[in-house]
């Protein structure tokens, strides 16, 4: 360590002294060392701060100003994303299933030059059998469904009739499939075909019958971001895009903040979070202190699995009957706790507010102990 960054041994994390000796020029260390070791001191939280309250208020009151639903990709009808205030809520709801779940998938060379991108994206996106079809034609002398292919758009595919066939036998349990002339013809194995609507129903079923492409993936784009081409899609399957040989497996990321941690780990949701929950407040023009979304972050985290702000989530976790009772469905909490005779020790702020007693807040104080001496006679 440099001679000029000794004296603030113990007094900055060690990461910082670090980052101040690789990124400062050696004249200027100590001068840089004092600012850094003044705006660290500033920044550090007092004794007794109630920072769950502060980051409560602090990001709560920004987004009472978020109105944005969704933001569309130009281009591509299918294509946007959920943003503002409704996309706060999925991610501290913590929500297994989002609304417009996408990716932003980061190539390996040459692929982010932009070389045969077209190409890469294709492969990517899920593509059914109504794509690889001309006509669905419904034959309603033989009761079956006859399917001409698409010659051409299967040879760009590289898709075979009978890979075609094999997928839909293997969609379609209740159908059988035949090849003839590179015609494809459905017929349901069921001998009591009651009229034209099972028919019609198969049909529609065969359509959407995946063929080739990663499952989840419904629209693909190609964009140019900082110099080089990235794909964003619609859809999400972030562990066999992972598996992907083109892929830059280290930057490619989905916004389902729960398939990052079920593929991913626990300290990668954390990290999502952040990231999610910044990308929106940059959107809107918000400026939230980092701390205050690590705070909400952590205690999503904190249990080794995400759990929302919510009644299933972390405040079903509350020690407190009160506490429960005052974020939803109260009468159900205090019914429960009255027929288990739970007992409510009142150490946490709401309940204090609810019975109007001091609030026991302060991060960091310290608890003092005396010993009385007995009283001399």
């Amino acid at each position: 360590m440099h001679k000029d960054l000794e004296d603030y041994k113990g007094k900055l994390p060690d990461i910082m002294l670090s980052e101040l000796e690789e990124k400062c020029p050696a004249g200027k260390l100590k001068k840089v060392a004092a600012r850094v070791y003044e705006e660290y001191m500033q920044a550090r939280v007092d004794p007794g701060e109630a920072v769950g309250l502060i980051s409560a208020e602090s990001i709560g009151e920004p987004g009472t100003q978020m109105t944005l639903n969704t933001f569309h990709f130009a281009g591509v009808a299918e294509m946007n994303v959920t943003m503002g205030l409704p996309r706060i809520i999925e991610i501290l709801d913590g929500r297994k299933e989002i609304s417009t779940p996408m990716m932003e998938i980061y190539l390996k060379k040459p692929y982010n030059t932009g070389e045969g991108i077209k190409d890469v994206a294709e492969a990517i996106r899920q593509t059914p059998a109504g794509e690889f079809v001309s006509e669905f034609n419904i034959n309603v002398v033989d009761m079956q469904i006859d399917v001409k292919i698409n010659k051409d758009r299967c040879k760009a595919a590289g898709i075979t009739v009978a890979t075609l066939a094999k997928q839909l036998e293997k969609g379609l349990r209740e159908a059988s499939v035949k090849v003839k002339d590179d015609d494809l013809f459905l017929k349901l194995k069921s001998k009591d075909v009651k009229g034209l609507n099972e028919l019609y129903a198969l049909k529609e079923k065969a359509k959407a019958i995946y063929v080739k492409g990663v499952k989840g993936i419904t629209q693909v784009l190609s964009v140019k971001r900082k110099g080089e081409f990235i794909i964003i899609t619609a859809g999400s399957n972030l562990s066999k895009i992972l598996e992907l040989e083109f892929v830059d497996v280290t930057r490619t990321t989905t916004n389902d903040i729960y398939e990052i941690y079920q593929v991913l780990g626990i300290e990668a949701a954390r990290a999502s979070i952040l990231n999610e929950i910044a990308k929106v407040t940059e959107a809107q023009g918000l400026n939230i202190d980092q701390r205050h979304i690590m705070l909400v972050a952590d205690t999503m985290c904190a249990g080794g699995a995400v759990k929302g702000i919510t009644r299933y989530g972390v405040v079903s976790e509350k020690s407190s009957v009160l506490a429960r009772a005052s974020f939803e469905t109260p009468i159900k909490h205090i019914v429960d706790a009255s027929l288990v005779g739970e007992v409510d020790y009142l150490n946490s702020v709401v309940e204090n507010v609810m019975l109007n007693q001091y609030v026991p807040i302060g991060t960091g104080l310290p608890g003092l102990i005396t010993k009385q001496g007995k009283k001399k006679e």
